[in-house]
């Protein structure tokens, strides 16, 4: 049976959230069953160079759940790290403007960056959450390989190839996303999962603009899904998820939802822009003899919570390979049923966004939906159904399961009813 022994060698290709976050689990399983393992962090880049030469291309918002389970690892970020605490969305509709707050006071979310900010961010490189986390990893016992991976071949168990040398693996986690290539050999049956793409930039925060509430947005320009204006210290960070975004996407966002006066936006105001990939569905074939795949590069939360999937995942996949074995076998009994449950979600948020969208298609409904919410401020927090779903599903903060049967709440659907009518 393949398992995991005293000074095997674990390496984890990539030292982003989902590659530092395997090693900090990794650690505490196996001090927990009593073995040394030799951990490799393979990463090349620098976390605290300001733009996409240290940055990960993330909107870089935090969940409640992940800093809970940031704090079960005994993890806590410095105050450096953090640039905002973010207590409010507030919601952009063609009739209203709704602010929604935090249905629940004691869930904190928090934005980062990913790496030492804005390409042309002037100064000493800001405090970035992936060096804090990989320098977290590495002070508990994974050591660091600054080098990229060639490659990796199957030569009875995966070997690591790098400009360094060769590096053969009792297991091996890819924790390499969505914007990078795997450099897995075809012997893996490894497939990347489907994407989509993404258009972002940062920008100066204007005095007057709130630097504790998220700005959402949606319809325009044609294709947009969502945007976001997320407020990080003295920057403004703009995330727009749609169909077939450039760079460009981000100004023609900016003109049609008329903020160029509110933004102070103009030819000048880009700082650091970047169309990154975001996953939308799971990876095939993303575990085997010795090899695991984790966060984006397996399955993540559908369009949200990408850093708290990355840690789930990391957790159920590093149990699973001390608990029960690195082997196929092993990954199928244990780690597929939780990430088949990750997808099962998805498909429960999907059907949450498919409602949203037809609700802003409907001016009628729309309106009925804004009442209610405005209804819903005089409430209790445990009765703001509406409030709460939209919440989560703009946060990734509860799983789209909870958030699904939560609308078809009678309470929440007698409250619409009476509005349409």
């Amino acid at each position: 049976m393949m398992r995991l022994n005293n000074d095997d060698r674990v390496c984890i290709i990539g030292g982003g959230p989902g590659g530092s976050l395997a090693a900090l689990h990794l650690i505490r399983q196996a001090q927990q069953a009593g073995i040394h393992l030799e951990i490799l962090i393979f990463e090349p880049r620098d976390f605290t160079k300001p733009g996409p030469g240290g940055c990960n291309r993330c909107a870089g918002i935090l969940s409640s759940r992940l800093m809970a389970g940031l704090d079960s690892l005994g993890i806590q970020l410095p105050p450096a790290v953090i640039q905002a605490q973010l207590n409010a969305y507030t919601l952009h509709l063609d009739t209203a403007v709704i602010q929604i707050g935090q249905p629940d006071p004691q869930r904190k979310i928090i934005s980062v960056y990913r790496g030492g900010g804005p390409r042309q961010h002037q100064g000493s490189p800001l405090d970035s959450f992936d060096d804090f986390l990989l320098r977290a990893a590495q002070a508990r016992g994974a050591n660091r390989i600054a080098h990229r991976v060639r490659s990796v071949s199957w030569e009875e168990k995966p070997v690591v190839h790098t400009s360094l040398g060769d590096f053969p693996a009792d297991l091996l986690v890819l924790a390499t996303g969505v914007n990078s290539r795997p450099p897995l050999e075809p012997f893996f049956g490894y497939s990347p999962p489907p994407s989509a793409i993404m258009a972002q930039d940062e920008i100066l925060r204007p005095r007057n603009w709130p630097d504790d509430q998220v700005s959402a947005y949606f319809t325009r320009p044609k294709g947009l899904i969502f945007g976001a204006i997320i407020p990080k210290g003295r920057y403004l960070n703009i995330s727009l998820l749609g169909r077939q975004f450039t760079r460009d996407t981000v100004e023609e966002f900016v003109e049609a939802q008329e903020l160029r006066a509110d933004l102070a936006f103009d030819q000048a105001s880009s700082l650091c822009g970047c169309t990154p990939r975001i996953a939308t569905g799971p990876a095939r074939n993303y575990f085997g003899d010795r090899w695991v795949a984790v966060g984006d590069a397996a399955v993540t939360h559908l369009y949200k919570d990408g850093i708290g999937s990355a840690f789930f995942t990391s957790h159920k996949a590093m149990q699973v390979a001390v608990e029960q074995g690195v082997s196929r076998r092993a990954f199928a009994a244990g780690y597929r049923p939780y990430c088949q449950q990750v997808e099962w979600d998805n498909r429960h948020g999907q059907l949450l966004f498919f409602f949203w969208n037809r609700t802003l298609q409907s001016p009628r409904l729309l309106k009925a939906w804004v009442e209610c919410v405005r209804e819903e401020m005089t409430f209790s927090q445990d009765s703001r159904v509406h409030i709460r779903i939209l919440w989560g599903m703009f946060t990734g903060d509860e799983s789209y399961r909870k958030l699904l049967r939560l609308s078809i709440n009678p309470d929440g659907i007698i409250r619409i009813l009476k509005h349409l009518r």
